[in-house]
Formats: structure tokens, C-alpha cells, sequence
């Protein structure tokens, strides 16, 4: 596991909802607090040494390793999670994004098809719909799928699926991210 040494944007006191004043955190540190300390600097990842890269989505990817949540389709990626994206993209070994996080590879690797879900809120199941609109803006193809469904960009190797960008089940969204995880291990070829 890896993760950018960088400071947080802001903390999140998550029983309030809403930033803690006065705090701040590493990244680095807090991703080694949540993989129990088995985690390196992001500027040591490189695709020579990994068959495949699996990006986890949340605010975190739209905070942190961008500025998506503030900036939306104009956001900014963070220079390392750049240069990861675009290593293991020219090094034609997969590339796996679920949540939010397939925003990154739309403003990265334009062109490139990823999926947040759906393009429609749909009564509420899908709250951030309007994500796919910002896919397109930047350049990405927007592809829809179900929260249990991956979509697989075989030309790229990019693989995507909606988790939490949907209003479902914790096992629906366990089951999709499962089928990102199969499809991304079946594109190493091992």
C-alpha cells in the first residue's frame, strides 16, 4: 500500500460531519494508521515493480490525491498520483479506480472509459450522478453500470466500478468492487 505524504485537506470530525477546527493530519500517516503501518511513500511506487495499481475511491481521492471536490471538472491531480497513473498506463499493466476515484484517470488519461454508475440521481439511489457529466467535461467516456458491475476499458486497461457513488447495500457495493478487483487481476494475465 502506498500513499502520497501530503497533508490532508482538512480533517473531518465524521460524528459531526463536518471539519474539526484547529486540526490537521498527514496522509501518509493516517493511511498507515488505517493498514496498520504496511504502507510506503507514494513517490516509491513505480510499474516496474507491480504487475497492477488499485486506486480506492472516497472523499479521500477527491480531497487529497486531487481537487475534485472543490474544483470539479477543472481539478487538479496530485504530481505523484499523476505520474503513477501515467506510468502504469504506458507501461500497459491495468489500472484499477472505484468510487470517485475513476476521476482522476478522466482528467489524466483523457479518453480513457471509466464508470461512476449512473448519469441520473434516480430518486436519491444516485446521489453524485452529476460526476459523470464532470467525466465528460474532462475529456473521459462516461460508461453506465450497476453498483455491482465493473466496467472494463480493455484497450486501456482501466478498470472501474461506482461503489459508494451509489445509495445501495454495503454487500452490492462489496460485490462490485470484488468484479474491479477480478477483472484488474485478469488483466495482469497471471
Amino acid at each position: 500500500m502506498y500513499a502520497p505524504n501530503i497533508s490532508q485537506m482538512h480533517v473531518v470530525d465524521h460524528s459531526k460531519g463536518q471539519p474539526a477546527e484547529g486540526e490537521s493530519r498527514n496522509v501518509l500517516a493516517e493511511s498507515a494508521r488505517i493498514a496498520r503501518g504496511k504502507i510506503a511513500d507514494l513517490a516509491k511506487l513505480t510499474a516496474k515493480d507491480h504487475d497492477a495499481v488499485i486506486f480506492p475511491g472516497g472523499f479521500g481521492a477527491a480531497k487529497n490525491l486531487s481537487t475534485f471536490a472543490v474544483d470539479g471538472k477543472d481539478c487538479k491531480v496530485n504530481k505523484e498520483v499523476e505520474r503513477v497513473l501515467k506510468d502504469f498506463y504506458e507501461a500497459r499493466k491495468p489500472i484499477g479506480l472505484c468510487c470517485i476515484s475513476p476521476v482522476l484517470a478522466a482528467k489524466v488519461l483523457p479518453g480513457t472509459e471509466v464508470t461512476v454508475g449512473h448519469e441520473e440521481e434516480q430518486g436519491g439511489k444516485w446521489p453524485h450522478a452529476d460526476t459523470a457529466g464532470a467525466i465528460k467535461a474532462m475529456g473521459g467516456k462516461h460508461c453506465i453500470r450497476e453498483v455491482t458491475e465493473a466496467h472494463v476499458d480493455t484497450t486501456n486497461k482501466i478498470v472501474t466500478t461506482p461503489a459508494f457513488m451509489c445509495a445501495a447495500e454495503l454487500h452490492h457495493i462489496f460485490d462490485g468492487i470484488g468484479a474491479m478487483v477480478k477483472n484488474v487481476l485478469k488483466l495482469t494475465g497471471k
